[in-house]
């Protein structure tokens, strides 16, 4: 009876179960909903932000971990779906950025045009530098997208012509923005567009990485060779997915230009690069919502941990442990090692091994209630007939045995 009501508690509660997981698939709108209302909010997060979460210092910080969120998740289009590992992502991000703002200062072109032709040219970059870089495959085509970086760098640092400002970067004029996208009271409108550029991205990848496209990326990937063996090109791919994920940093690098309110070098250099590479690590690489785990999270330490850094608490600690503790890249060090050690596939790894520990869980513990009705049902005083211990063939004597034994002894 026990098992017959555990049957039908079990069919009881599978259409439940079944609507429950139709409403987590929504989860992604409910996430992006509250994440559209935040600016409206005063509530306090203490240790996550300095201040009330709809304040301008908090929203700053927001839209910058939502703007690398969309950069590792286009970087990932590379790494993570097509096995193509550059080191020159960093340059398209900035040529969106010292584009558009040249076109403004040097031509005096309005910001949605100039933004227009700053995406266009880091997209026309991509293709032409991209075309060049995948002659080559493996640590060649690393060592080609890095080169191409490092003489980028070098001409902003170098400032040839004023239009970069060198190392110091260059600022935009207020009066060249839009007057909505100036000042502390609109860091709500630049929040918002940093969440549309994020929504934008994830829209692009999904869509591309479930095309026909896609799936070759997926096939380069894995094997290469194979490709090649069922008579399509995979140098052609492999072009689209550089020129799509480059032409989306170079957007990226137009709203980061909102943001900061103009363009710095550090944006050229290689250490932005491997910056996205450790996001895409740390947050699952090949995902569809690691990579961004993984920007904002690698974003909001590097904000939060300098400011721990040079806090009094840790001025305070004895030197061994105050001298690695005031450097903020040894914590991010830490904490990406950390993480890393403890899941290997990365923050999106985390529900799987969770589901698969409660597995393992429910496994053992329904085996060992199981062993337990069985120990039960077979032990002395069971009023089951069933249960009762079956006598071998071999011993009971058969009963033509015991009809001939009685008909001897009448005779």
């Amino acid at each position: 009876m026990s098992t017959v009501s555990d049957t039908g508690a079990r069919l009881a509660t599978r259409p439940e179960r079944s609507a429950a997981r139709r409403l987590l698939r929504w989860w992604p709108v409910g996430l992006f909903a509250l994440l559209f209302v935040l600016p409206y909010s005063a509530v306090e997060v203490p240790g996550l932000l300095d201040g009330p979460v709809g304040s301008a210092g908090s929203l700053q910080l927001l839209a910058l971990c939502l703007l690398y969120g969309a950069l590792a998740t286009g970087y990932d289009l590379l790494l993570g779906r097509t096995g193509l590992l550059s080191f020159g992502h960093a340059l398209y991000f900035a040529t969106g950025s010292y584009a558009t703002n040249t076109m403004m200062q040097e031509a005096g072109l309005p910001f949605g045009l100039s933004a227009v032709l700053g995406l266009a040219f880091g997209t026309a970059l991509a293709l032409l530098l991209g075309s060049v870089s995948l002659r080559v495959t493996g640590i060649g085509f690393s060592m080609v997208t890095l080169a191409f970086a490092q003489a980028a760098a070098i001409l902003v640092s170098r400032d040839r012509g004023g239009f970069t400002g060198g190392e110091e970067g260059r600022a935009v004029a207020a009066g060249l923005l839009p007057a909505g996208l100036v000042g502390i009271e609109h860091t709500a409108t630049l929040y918002w567009i940093t969440l549309a550029f994020l929504v934008l991205t994830l829209a692009v990848v999904h869509w591309t990485t479930h095309s026909p496209t896609g799936r070759v990326w997926e096939g380069i990937k894995e094997n290469e060779r194979r490709v090649e063996v069922l008579g399509l090109r995979p140098y052609g791919f492999k072009l689209v997915a550089f020129t799509v994920a480059s032409g989306l940093a170079a957007l990226g690098g137009i709203v980061h230009l909102l943001l900061t309110g103009g363009s710095t070098p550090h944006t050229t250099s290689s250490e932005f690069t491997l910056s996205l590479l450790v996001m895409v690590v740390l947050g699952g690489s090949g995902t569809r919502w690691g990579p961004m785990l993984g920007g904002i999270l690698y974003t909001w330490a590097d904000q939060r941990l300098g400011d721990l850094a040079g806090s009094a608490a840790v001025a305070g600690l004895p030197a061994v442990l105050r001298v690695p503790l005031s450097q903020p890249l040894f914590l991010l060090g830490v904490l990406f090692v950390v993480v890393v050690g403890v899941l290997p596939g990365g923050l999106a790894a985390l529900p799987g091994r969770v589901r698969a520990a409660r597995r393992g869980r429910g496994a053992a513990d329904g085996g060992d209630r199981e062993g337990e009705s069985a120990q039960a049902g077979s032990g002395p005083g069971t009023d089951d007939p069933s249960a009762a211990p079956a006598v071998p063939p071999s011993v009971a004597p058969p009963a033509s045995a015991d009809a001939d034994v009685k008909e001897r002894q009448s005779s």
